[in-house]
């Protein structure tokens, strides 16, 4: 079985949108335009692939996005600096494998050299246990909880300090940046569309 988790390619974007629907309730609806939101402005959006198949996707986004989601907007209010994980997917087919946790340990690598917290939500409503034991078992803490809409469901913001970027930005950050490395490169986007539509989408699981 060959594996790769690489950034996401404008051809993956039906596999990807298909994905996320088929993912049942947990997981909240995309249209093509809010997909194509996070392509254009996501920070970070990596998909993992298996043998030549979509086995999954995660979208984060950093601080200063005009992303138009009560859980970022709580976490902008609270946080000057940031990655949010938006939402994670695996296909039924590749679960119970490992992915999750594959993705978390990368978003975690590319969060902690430039931010020092990494933040996300679950849902409380309904509340699944293995989801809330993952994060925790991950060093998310409960930062707070509200309720997403008048009357969307109760979730609880999480939040994971990153130690290692405090060394990374007295080091590199304040000085000449992260070296020159394609481990440390940003994902290459397309020119964001000029545009002030902001996009709704919504939660992630493992």
């Amino acid at each position: 079985m060959a594996l790769a988790i690489r950034d996401v390619r404008e051809h993956d974007l039906d596999a990807v949108l298909a994905l996320n629907n088929a993912a049942g309730r947990t997981i909240l609806a995309l249209d093509a335009a809010q997909l194509r939101y996070f392509y254009d402005h996501a920070d970070y959006f990596r998909v993992a692939e298996i043998d030549g198949h979509l086995a999954g996707f995660l979208i984060a986004l950093r601080e200063g996005s005009d992303y138009d989601s009560p859980n970022y907007h709580w976490f902008s209010e609270h946080y000057p600096q940031f990655a949010y994980i938006d939402r994670i997917v695996i296909a039924n087919a590749y679960r119970r494998h490992g992915l999750g946790r594959i993705f978390y340990c990368d978003v975690t690598s590319y969060a902690e050299v430039r931010v020092p917290l990494l933040t996300c939500e679950v849902f409380l409503e309904p509340r699944d246990d293995v989801v809330v034991l993952f994060h925790g078992t991950y060093g998310f803490q409960e930062v707070g909880q509200q309720r997403m809409g008048n009357e969307g469901p109760q979730v609880s913001l999480l939040a994971k300090d990153l130690p290692s970027y405090a060394f990374v930005r007295e080091t590199y950050l304040e000085h000449d940046g992260l070296p020159d490395v394609p481990w440390l490169a940003e994902r290459e986007r397309p020119t964001p569309p000029d545009t002030n539509q902001r996009r709704l989408a919504g939660e992630r699981r493992p």
